[in-house]
């Protein structure tokens, strides 16, 4: 059954109507629809599908949209049998046929927010999919915006899009934003075990998003605007990426005394107050860290407003690859007396991060190409990824299929360069048959390998 407000366009609707919304969402007796099902919005569908609420995926990839219907996952933390059985209770389908957003009580808004080539934000992916949604907006839908983006971004351009077919936010449809907070790989947390932040477009908006929300996840958590649920996300992101900086900078310090800044944060986090750990490695990856910070110095250049420590630890994780690209070049010098140009270098770890498939924005790719521009040959090894897909940033890398591992074909490389420290790897394999091993991970040691060919970097 499909919820209608019964109110005239742009009378508000009475406490009874919001009550009764509110409780069709607390008994899993509505149809969720989320737009983009990739990494953040197929883990999402999943979880309220297996909740008990009728799910209905959008898309605009085809190809994608088939896979789902037919039960196959292309993303390794959702598992096909789970599709297999969302889908065989008829919870859950997949379609690219924008027009069925009128079944949907929710509407959850999951697409990219990538930067241009002028590192400012790219809305386009937010601006099409509202027009969308606007074209089939049906009174009484909630609209919750799920993708990072600045303070402002609802109420400046998602809110007027949706407006703009005479309908009237908090009256006709209510809006809200709940920022995703997903950490891919990881065993301890998944969508429904991570809190939410909700902020609403009025109290109406707030207590709906809250409503369902609270059925999803283990915890929601309010905020007083829609603008603080967007700031939220922002300082959770620049947090990370701020602290990644310092450790990173701090690396090339202590690297440059003969210290090691591994040994220096594991003994650090032995104090149990004060201190939170962080660890260096080749470069920021994934659509998240490095990518959030930027949408908070470009809008705050509205204010006039300078992000002089965002912006500074953007150029210190920006600069990573140039560094270890170095240390590589070095460590070949110094031990077989050879530079980059005609050497064979296997980077080892093609994901952003350990244990994941996703290369959204990963350092490797930039090494790749870094250590091919000044001469090297270069092939990778991955056990998440195989072959490296389409990217924005990185298209002439598309294709790509890594080697198969074996100690003679790793024996004809001249360096390994260990940018993602998978745990399915044989890091003491890789150092036998490697003469050269540069890890940005620390990955050799932690794994129990310590051998005068590993160099940090």
């Amino acid at each position: 059954m499909t919820f209608v407000v019964t109110k005239t366009p742009g009378q508000a609707p009475s406490e009874t109507e919001i009550l009764s919304m509110e409780a069709r969402f607390r008994r899993h007796d509505a149809t969720v629809g989320i737009i983009g099902l990739g990494y953040v919005g197929l883990p999402l569908a999943r979880t309220a599908a297996s909740r008990g609420f009728k799910v209905l995926g959008f898309d605009v990839d085809a190809e994608k949209v088939g896979m789902l219907n037919a039960g196959r996952s292309y993303i390794r933390h959702v598992p096909s049998e789970a599709l297999q059985a969302l889908r065989e209770r008829q919870l859950f389908a997949a379609t690219a046929d924008f027009s069925r957003l009128t079944e949907a009580d929710a509407i959850l808004i999951c697409v990219p927010t990538p930067l241009d080539r002028h590192r400012e934000p790219d809305l386009s992916y937010i601006e099409n999919t509202t027009r969308e949604i606007a074209r089939h907006l049906r009174r009484g839908q909630l609209i919750v915006l799920e993708s990072t983006t600045y303070p402002g971004t609802c109420a400046e351009v998602v809110r007027p899009i949706l407006e703009g077919g005479g309908m009237c936010c908090g009256k006709d449809f209510f809006l809200a934003y709940s920022p995703e907070r997903e950490d891919p790989g990881s065993l301890d947390f998944n969508t429904a075990s991570i809190p939410k932040v909700v902020g609403g477009d009025g109290a109406a908006a707030q207590r709906l998003a809250v409503a369902l929300y609270d059925e999803l996840v283990v915890k929601t958590v309010p905020v007083s605007s829609l603008q603080t649920a967007e700031a939220v996300k922002l300082t959770e992101n620049i947090f990370r990426a701020v602290n990644v900086a310092l450790v990173n900078e701090l690396k090339v310090v202590y690297a440059a005394m003969g210290i090691d800044v591994w040994e220096v944060i594991e003994a650090a986090k032995t104090k149990p107050f004060g201190f939170m750990p962080f660890y260096p490695g080749p470069g920021l990856g994934g659509h998240c860290i490095p990518i959030d910070p930027f949408y908070l110095t470009w809008k705050a250049r509205e204010y006039g407003i300078a992000t002089r420590f965002i912006e500074l630890a953007g150029e210190i994780n920006t600069n990573m690859p140039r560094y270890v690209v170095d240390q590589l070049t070095q460590a070949l010098d110094q031990t077989q007396q050879r530079g980059l140009k005609g050497s064979r270098i296997l980077v080892l770890g093609i994901a952003y991060k350990k244990n994941v498939d996703d290369v959204r924005e990963s350092p490797a790719l930039r090494l790749i190409e870094m250590l091919e521009a000044r001469g090297a040959e270069v092939q990778f090894y991955d056990p998440f990824v195989p072959e490296i897909p389409r990217t924005r940033e990185h298209p002439t890398l598309r294709g790509r299929k890594g080697i198969a591992w074996s100690t003679g074909v790793l024996a004809g490389f001249h360096a390994a360069l260990i940018a993602t420290d998978h745990d399915a790897v044989d890091y003491a394999a890789l150092a036998a048959a490697v003469p050269l091993v540069v890890d940005t991970r620390n990955a050799c040691e932690r794994n129990g390998v310590k051998a005068a060919n590993v160099v940090k970097a």
